[in-house]
Parts: C-alpha cells; sequence; structure tokens
C-alpha cells in the first residue's frame, strides 16, 4: 500500500474511494463517504505518515543487521550474557535511535 492509499485511508477510516490512475486526489474518481478529505488534508497526512516513516529508519537498519536468532543464542551459549549484549550494542551504537 502506498502512502497516498494510507493516507486516504486513515481520513475516510477505510477504503472509501475508487481511484482510477495512479496515486494523485485528482484521480479519486468516487468517494463513498459523505465528507471525503480534502487534498490538503490528504497532503499533510501523507506527510506525516512520511516522517513517521523516516524517523524509524533505525529500526529497519538494526533489523538488517542483527544476527539470526539462532547465531544470538549460539553467542549467548558460548560467550555468556556479555559478549551477546557487546554485539547487541555495536549494532545499536552504529545506528543509534533519532
Amino acid at each position: 500500500m502506498t502512502l497516498f492509499n494510507q493516507a486516504v485511508e486513515n481520513l475516510c477510516g477505510g477504503a472509501h474511494y475508487k481511484l482510477f490512475g495512479d496515486d494523485s486526489y485528482e484521480n479519486i474518481t468516487e468517494w463513498f463517504v459523505d465528507n471525503p478529505p480534502t487534498k490538503a488534508q490528504v497532503i499533510a497526512e501523507v506527510a506525516r505518515l512520511q516522517a513517521e516513516y523516516d524517523a524509524k529508519q533505525y529500526q529497519r537498519n538494526r533489523a538488517a543487521e542483527y544476527p539470526s536468532f539462532a547465531e544470538q543464542f549460539d553467542t549467548l551459549y558460548h560467550g555468556g550474557y556479555d559478549a551477546w549484549k557487546a554485539q547487541i550494542d555495536a549494532i545499536k551504537l552504529k545506528y543509534p535511535k533519532v
């Protein structure tokens, strides 16, 4: 689902519109709600969703670098808690929470 579609659905309480073509307000051909959102409201919601997505980039970066659970358990077994914590902390330091 694109940010545009998510924004419109957030504002409408679900998929209460028909879209023809690419994701733009002008391509909504029919609304199935009494008070559809304005273009400005949709643009603002898209911006809010994009900012929320961007703010969580560190989470996606960390997830890509964390070892598998099997590898983490192996580190715990062979190196103990401190070795495991050092392994995880190195990734957290590389991608700090913003």
